[in-house]
């Protein structure tokens, strides 16, 4: 689609073609089962072993302590529920008012099965307060795990993983991550980071959908979320989505070399970001500027539903998404702006532009063609009173 603008990249990346080269053998000529013993079957067993490789090197860790999900949600949920059982009697979640709805759903689904859930809130820049999570910890008796993420999908923030991994060590709690965000965008590293378990997907850094991964620390014990067969050193039950699983490996070689690129990413944001502030008026950046992914912008347009502004971006090829959430035909602010007390005003009006390494500056002067019109055009048709 020559004419797309695509800026959508926090949703879904657009897969690397050296990815979907290397992935094609095994949806056709290599599509032994990678549990069999003869060679037909053990060509599949070594091309998931060479990916998991490249993937552990991607985000810091041991092979071993890598194993294969079909997504990010799977992993969330297998480490969440895997910890929690483990954990017993402990039964208290440590959380933040700001996960994704994967994490943030399931916590739900725990308290109604007899889980204690504590939401840690955020400011008006969306930065956590590590006091907070101390007290929160407590001697850490109670607490069976605290899941926390890297960075946040609307605002791109980041957390500081480090120092969180730190004080609940220090509480004796596991810490799980949210890294779906964060792979591939920014340098990784669990072991340096201190990270007990880590999440993640392959379509968020050029990969494949339908693949993912999470990171376990040697040691941690975590009961299976799908039992079967000893695939995964018996950890996830199923045979394995060998294409999607060397797309992800493929993947994050590329995502590992390309990271010195997201500097000119960033420029790209940043360029975007400022032009749109100085041609629109009654706009605002939600979440603070210093301490995000270099990809991520979130804008709030002052009086007006992000739903109308999509819409007509999507009618001139621009794709971006809202930080809001539609349900029952209306629009409400996303539970991340609210957590952060933004303006209602601006919240109802706020799109996500989130880049990628494939973004060109032609998408940029694109999108700055075409939103200050599309805004200037809302903006005259508002009912009378709504301003």
């Amino acid at each position: 689609m020559p004419d797309l603008t695509y800026l959508d990249n926090n949703a879904t990346t657009r897969p690397a073609p050296e990815a979907v080269e290397a992935m094609l053998p095994y949806l056709g000529e290599w599509y032994g089962n990678p549990s069999s013993v003869h060679r037909f079957g053990q060509r599949a067993r070594q091309a998931i072993d060479e990916a998991r490789g490249r993937i552990a090197a991607l985000v810091g860790s041991a092979e071993s302590e890598l194993l294969f999900t079909a997504g990010g949600t799977e992993s969330i949920n297998t480490a969440l529920r895997g910890l929690l059982a483990l954990r017993a009697p402990r039964q208290r979640i440590i959380t933040t008012t700001v996960e994704h709805s994967a994490t943030r759903e399931l916590c739900r689904q725990l308290a109604r099965e007899g889980a204690t859930i504590t939401e840690l809130p955020v400011d008006s820049a969306g930065a956590l307060d590590l006091d907070q999570l101390r007290a929160a910890l407590g001697t850490g008796d109670d607490v069976a795990l605290a899941t926390i993420m890297w960075a946040n999908n609307e605002t791109g923030v980041l957390f500081p993983v480090a120092d969180i991994a730190a004080i609940c060590k220090a509480a004796r709690v596991p810490f799980h991550c949210d890294g779906t965000q964060a792979v591939g965008k920014v340098p990784v590293d669990v072991k340096a980071a201190g990270i007990d378990a880590m999440s993640f997907a392959a379509h968020k850094f050029h990969g494949a959908k339908g693949a993912g991964a999470l990171y376990l620390r040697r040691g941690l014990r975590a009961r299976p979320l799908i039992i079967g067969g000893p695939q995964e050193q018996g950890r996830r039950g199923g045979t394995e989505n060998v294409a999607g699983i060397v797309a992800m490996g493929r993947a994050a070689e590329l995502a590992a070399a390309a990271l010195p690129q997201m500097s000119r990413v960033a420029a790209q944001r940043d360029r975007l970001e400022r032009e749109i502030l100085a041609r629109i008026d009654d706009a605002r950046v939600n979440g603070r500027t210093d301490q995000r992914l270099p990809n991520t912008t979130n804008i709030g347009f002052s009086r007006l539903e992000a739903e109308a502004i999509l819409i007509l971006l999507s009618e001139r090829g621009v794709c971006a998404s809202a930080g809001a959430a539609c349900s029952s035909g209306s629009l409400e602010p996303s539970h991340v702006l609210k957590a952060m007390n933004v303006d209602a005003r601006l919240a109802h009006g706020a799109i996500r532009f989130s880049l990628s390494r494939y973004t060109t500056e032609a998408e940029i002067d694109r999108t700055l063609e075409v939103l200050p019109a599309i805004i200037a055009r809302l903006r005259e048709v508002l009912p009378v009173g709504t301003q």
